[in-house]
């Protein structure tokens, strides 16, 4: 991401047209040769890197590496590129049979790049500096032995935030890019970046704060979704049209009525101010009263299922838990947005903690029928202020609404609950009962640990209801019609339709058009659009 204008890049590439800006580790050269393995000989083979031995550095050759960012000269491109010298002949030679991370590429850009300049005719060309800001944070992000210089090293930086603004306007060491920004993560700090580089949008301009993301479109093939990401977006499509013969429908009138077809044209992530607002599912339906196939898109969000105890305990450190799955401890969010899962999920829990004394909670894990799945305690240091577990529960989940219960010294001070979806699809087509029964039955012998927790149900009064349990047997065998009709019970308990709007030409008079909405994929989005270059090259 660009964090100074095009002009100002020109000028000043223009200024120092001759120089060549990497990034040198600037360590114990011999330190780096071992730890990146250069001393050893590799040769790619059937998709596997096969070590065959060791070798010697070429003679007279200064190995050097670094960031695999970098501005380099025409010159020196041209130089590598067409010169058949001695220099450049060996090392191409010699980097073609290394080991370094560098996107799967044939030359690692991390060292090849570094060491010909440096033992070339253009050795004084060579700023140690390419011009970049990378945002690592060493208790956030993962270790990285050279988190100053390199982004290689097995993971990824970390997302830019308001709060690290300051940074692009220092002005000690040339910057004009910067990594790295996830709108999904934070958009605020790329309005903020925007804005100050070219200037506040005119007032009014919609879309500004609000963010699209789009998860599926039908040329991805059905083939790309899971059978979880399938059953929801199934039973969110179905919630909207009830959405909309519940708003619109008059009496005797089916204009407004609709019956689903097909799979989802499309998914979106939509989020507005940061903040996670549901998906946006674009799908067919048939209109009632005209019997002619409409396009709409259904806004969906999730509840609120995270509730303190009441009346509140005096203990107040906790401010938020949720479950999920793909945790991302370095932006400290679940990847997985809204939380689908299913039978085969391995679900995470996470806690929110504000500032407080030492202390230790109790978390219990309920599922459906009230069988208490699993209980540990975590003990909150008075700095933490996250906290995961993936207790290890034995599958399938058994799907319902589930609820974790969280307690210190045994007194409850917060819960939230979260959805296992059974699952209409099986390999993306309509699930057979012998693959039901398979996947809604719950784990083995009713057992999700190998400790059993029962004789917690009377102290923590969960009781288990013996009708609950022969319901959940009974549903585990549904399919067709009576399973969709579980699913979408389950589904608009923990989830609402927000709007239903129509993409296209419509029978139902007072459906409004997705493009006049401020929520839609297809509303405006002044921000995001791309235009002919002008110019000046500037898009807008």
């Amino acid at each position: 991401f660009s964090c100074r204008t095009n002009d100002q890049l020109v000028a000043f590439l223009s200024r120092y047209r001759d120089m060549n800006f990497l990034k040198s580790h600037g360590r114990d050269n011999a330190r780096f040769i071992r730890k990146q393995g250069l001393d050893r000989l590799f040769l790619e083979c059937d998709t596997h890197m096969w070590r065959l031995g060791d070798r010697r550095i070429p003679e007279g050759i200064a190995v050097d590496g670094g960031s695999d960012w970098f501005l380099l000269n025409r010159k020196f491109v041209e130089y590598v590129t067409y010169s058949n010298d001695d220099l450049v002949t060996k090392m191409k030679s010699f980097y073609s049979y290394t080991l370094l991370p560098a996107q799967l590429i044939a030359i690692p850009l991390c060292s090849f790049f570094h060491t010909v300049l440096e033992n070339s005719p253009y050795c004084d060309s060579m700023v140690d500096n390419n011009l970049r800001i990378t945002n690592w944070n060493r208790k956030l992000g993962c270790k990285c032995q050279y988190k100053h210089i390199v982004d290689w090293c097995g993971c990824s930086p970390n997302d830019f935030k308001p709060a690290d603004f300051h940074r692009f306007q220092q002005t000690a060491r040339p910057t004009f890019f910067a990594r790295k920004f996830e709108a999904v993560v934070n958009q605020e700090i790329i309005g903020q970046l925007d804005y100050y580089l070219y200037g506040n949008y005119p007032s009014g301009t919609p879309g500004l704060r609000a963010y699209w993301e789009n998860v599926y479109d039908e040329p991805d093939g059905v083939h790309t979704l899971s059978d979880v990401a399938l059953t929801m977006y199934h039973a969110f499509s179905r919630l909207g049209l009830r959405r909309a013969e519940a708003s619109f429908h008059a009496a005797g009138d089916n204009s407004c009525r609709y019956y689903p077809m097909g799979h989802p044209v499309s998914v979106h992530l939509y989020f507005l101010a940061d903040r996670f607002q549901g998906f946006l599912i674009r799908h067919h339906a048939t209109n009632l009263a005209v019997s002619k196939l409409e396009t709409l898109e259904t806004w969906v969000m999730p509840k609120k299922v995270f509730k303190i105890a009441s009346p509140p305990s005096d203990f107040g450190r906790l401010q938020f838990s949720e479950i999920g799955t793909e945790w991302d401890a370095k932006e400290r969010l679940f990847r997985n947005f809204g939380g689908l899962l299913g039978p085969t999920d391995e679900p995470v829990g996470m806690q929110k903690w504000g500032k407080g004394p030492n202390v230790t909670v109790t978390v219990i894990w309920v599922d459906p029928v009230n069988v208490i799945a699993a209980t540990y305690d975590i003990l909150i240091e008075s700095s933490a202020e996250f906290t995961h577990y993936k207790p290890p529960l034995n599958l399938p989940l058994r799907p319902g609404v589930w609820t974790i219960k969280i307690l210190h010294h045994w007194v409850q001070v917060a819960e939230t609950k979260f959805l296992v979806t059974p699952l209409t699809f099986s390999n993306r087509q309509p699930i057979k009962q012998e693959e039901a029964m398979k996947y809604h039955s719950g784990p083995p012998k009713n057992a999700y640990m190998e400790q059993s927790f029962q004789g917690l149900n009377p102290v923590l009064n969960i009781p288990i209801s013996a009708a609950r349990v022969d319901q959940a047997k009974r549903n585990a065998g549904l399919v067709g019609a009576r399973l969709e009709a579980w699913v979408d019970s389950l589904v608009s308990s923990v989830w609402s339709a927000v709007d239903i709007c129509s993409t296209g030409p419509t029978a139902c008079p007072v459906m409004q058009s997705c493009a006049q909405t401020a929520w839609s994929s297809l509303s405006p989005d002044p921000k995001s659009e791309l235009g002919p270059v002008k110019p000046d090259g500037r898009l807008r």
